[in-house]
């Protein structure tokens, strides 16, 4: 039985019509044509089966036959924020698995001891694209713009926030255990410093704003793999 094949379509049910870069994925490598079926994906929880109506060089129109909206694997959302390493592509590798595991949201922190202060954001989000189709999740997480920790500290005033880091200085909590508590708020939120840890008056700041200092457990890992753990956690803890 041949495969379907699926396209991301934000707008699905309105556009009809595959961008273009999805238009050219469909007609120059898998040779779709006019009456071949395939499966829309939207990023904002629908799934459609379409029909195609028009295959020409470079466009590839279709009509929706039937749509599926998707239910929540998890309860609440899954936000992490995170201080992008110095190689970039340890954090993109961890957005892609991050996507294929499930997650909401990504926000990216600059902080005192951050070594990139320059992120381009439509990278990552092409990658988290890819991963949604491979993994065929139904919604797109939201990937935000660098901002300082003071910044996002401030913003974020209410919910579950934690700030995971490795000073002994400052009590911490287990995360995993702090997740599993009984709470009417399903939202959880979880910082991860740079590759040289938050500044420790950083972490008093954040605990001072209300969050709740956290560790990860007693190994001491990679920003990249703190920051795929956390996003377990959340969603063990969500299910």
């Amino acid at each position: 039985m041949k495969e379907v094949r699926y396209f991301y379509v934000p707008n699905a049910d309105s556009v009809g019509e595959l961008p273009e870069e999805e238009a050219v994925h469909a007609l120059r490598v898998l040779r779709l044509k006019t009456g071949d079926e395939m499966m829309l994906m939207d990023g904002n929880g629908v799934f459609y089966r379409a029909i195609v109506t028009m295959a020409s060089s470079k466009r590839c129109l279709y009509s929706i036959q039937e749509s599926y909206p998707q239910q929540r694997a998890w309860k609440g959302r899954v936000h992490l924020a995170i201080a992008p390493t110095k190689m970039m592509e340890r954090i993109e590798w961890m957005a892609e698995k991050a996507t294929e595991i499930g997650f909401d949201e990504l926000s990216l922190l600059k902080c005192k001891f951050s070594e990139r202060k320059i992120v381009k954001t439509p990278r990552i989000e092409k990658i988290v694209i890819s991963a949604v189709k491979q993994s065929r999740k139904a919604w797109t997480p939201i990937i935000n713009e660098m901002t300082s920790f003071d910044d996002f500290v401030q913003s974020h005033q209410s919910g579950r926030r934690y700030i995971a880091h490795c000073y002994d200085e400052v009590p911490r909590l287990n995360l995993f255990d702090e997740l599993r508590q009984p709470c009417e708020d399903h939202d959880a939120l979880v910082m991860i410093g740079p590759e040289g840890d938050f500044s420790i008056d950083e972490v008093r700041r954040a605990v001072d704003a209300g969050f709740v200092s956290v560790t990860l457990g007693d190994s001491r890992l990679r920003t990249e793999t703190a920051g795929l753990s956390a996003i377990m956690m959340m969603q063990l803890s969500k299910q």
